[in-house]
């Protein structure tokens, strides 16, 4: 899923041409609405044209900044401005991980994307060009790829999951017997949707193993958020329903859930510790690819 993911951006960052729009260009009559977290709906007379590309905030992020290198994940809605047919999108799948950098992004959607912060929906109209042979009218949402949402205490009985410096997870483990069962935690409590049974979560984890807190993955590790089926993983399908995306949670695993992300051989029969952002979730009639 991640990999087809991955192969569609490049066909849709070769359409978003970047030439910086000077301060005698017109601005197209474009009109973006929609709330947060949902498909834009765009009007405009068609054929819409423009001599070079244009660029406005629909509105502004209030999170963090984007950092160059670092991951951006975005939503997007491409449609072809001749006739206003959709060409492309991701709100019906899951949102695109990308690195901020020239290089994974091409020139042309780093511009878009560079000194921008989370949250933020962006409009870009952009005439026909390398990738595309009409103009075309693109909505980007930047989402979140860490967990953003309220601190909440954490049960002190359970280990405690520190942030470094640089963003990554350590886990500092009790010294105690594990629980039988399986424990979920939540550690932020987001307001995004609530995950149901079955959806496809995008999510950035780290798993540690409960006796001395070793980490055994990390998508920080991997860098980038992936997405996939909740069902593929019985121990998170059980213990992340109803959690809303934004959420930072705790799974504690006993060693009678399969881990479903990980088949590490050396995990067998111990109690493992996931930390688990989850920062979008969707249908499975929808998101499964």
């Amino acid at each position: 899923m991640a990999g087809a993911r991955r192969a569609a951006l490049p066909v849709v960052v070769a359409m978003l041409l970047a030439a910086c729009t000077s301060v005698t260009a017109v601005e197209p009559e474009v009109t973006v609405t929609g709330d947060a977290g949902q498909a834009p709906t765009v009007t405009y007379v068609t054929p819409l044209t423009v001599e070079e590309t244009f660029r406005k905030e629909i509105w502004p992020g209030t999170g963090t900044e984007l950092v160059d290198g670092a991951p951006v994940l975005i939503d997007f809605w491409l449609e072809n401005a001749r006739d206003a047919s959709l060409v492309k999108e991701s709100y019906s799948t899951s949102p695109t991980p990308r690195m901020l950098t020239v290089e994974d992004l091409g020139t042309d959607l780093y511009e878009t994307l560079r000194g921008q912060q989370v949250g933020a929906r962006l409009l870009q109209v952009a005439p026909g060009g390398s990738g595309a042979d009409y103009p075309t009218v693109t909505v980007l949402d930047v989402l979140p790829t860490r967990a953003v949402g309220e601190q909440l205490e954490p049960d002190p009985s359970l280990p405690v999951v520190t942030e470094d410096g640089d963003g990554s997870l350590s886990l500092t483990p009790t010294g105690t017997p594990p629980p039988d069962r399986l424990v979920v935690e939540p550690l932020v409590r987001g307001t995004g949707a609530q995950v149901a049974a079955g959806d496809v979560i995008t999510v950035q984890y780290a798993g540690f193993s409960w006796d001395d807190g070793a980490l055994f993955d990390s998508t920080w590790q991997r860098v980038l958020p992936v997405s996939f089926l909740l069902s593929d993983v019985p121990s998170w399908a059980e213990g992340l329903v109803d959690q809303p995306a934004g959420s930072r949670v705790m799974l504690v695993v006993p060693p009678s859930y399969p881990l479903g992300v990980t088949d590490a051989e050396e995990l067998a029969g111990k109690t493992v510790v996931f930390v688990i952002d989850i920062l979008a979730t969707g249908s499975p009639a929808q998101g499964a690819q």
